[in-house]
């Protein structure tokens, strides 16, 4: 049998990103339930759109636009799921708060994690504008956290640094989209996917 150490699963999400908000919290069981250790890797997704050939949502064709926000009301509802489909400040600079998810990443993954949670909730359940420090700081309150710490560890070099350590670390693995879940060299590109990422965990 595989040992928590061997199952890791490299997470590359968006904290802007509603598809990654909408599996979370799915992937926080189905790891937990495989052993499986969480990897997570918050990107700069505009960094990796540009090198892979996608788009800024604003930039996409009308039709593309339209279909994801059919898509967006489906799964609200198949995942029974709160969910604002607009919400007040979106988009946003979603590299403020990659990087105040990167200065919780010392504090372990299950701590980074809840906190990367409390993020997209403030986003896409509370609608507050998470590029602002003192929202932000908010969500880190909700988990337990010294949410003014970890603002001023979030906006040292050493941040930036890990960020552009991950958007690199995406381009190379290839990823193209948020969320992306590499586990064993095997790419599950979207929330819609983590039934297959489960069954290879359990394989």
């Amino acid at each position: 049998m595989e040992s928590r150490l061997s199952k890791i699963i490299d997470y590359y999400m968006s904290p802007s990103s509603p598809w990654t908000y909408l599996g979370h919290e799915r992937l926080t069981a189905i790891a937990r339930a495989a052993g499986a250790t969480v990897n997570l890797k918050p990107a700069d997704f505009n960094r990796i759109f540009a090198a892979s050939g996608g788009l800024p949502l604003k930039q996409r064709p009308p039709q593309r636009q339209a279909y994801r926000m059919m898509e967006l009301k489906r799964w609200r509802l198949q995942l029974n799921q709160p969910l604002t489909l607009e919400p007040a400040f979106f988009p946003f600079d979603a590299n403020p708060a990659a990087q105040f998810i990167v200065a919780a990443l010392p504090l372990g993954a299950d701590t980074a994690m809840q906190l990367a949670n409390a993020v997209m909730r403030g986003c896409w359940m509370e609608e507050k504008n998470m590029a602002d420090g003192d929202a932000l700081a908010s969500a880190a309150a909700t988990c337990g956290l010294d949410g003014a710490a970890l603002l001023a560890r979030s906006r040292t070099p050493e941040a930036a640094a890990t960020l552009e350590q991950f958007n690199q670390e995406g381009i190379a693995a290839q990823v193209f989209g948020a969320p992306t879940y590499i586990y064993k060299g095997e790419m599950f590109w979207g929330q819609d996917r983590l039934d297959f990422l489960e069954r290879a965990l359990r394989d």
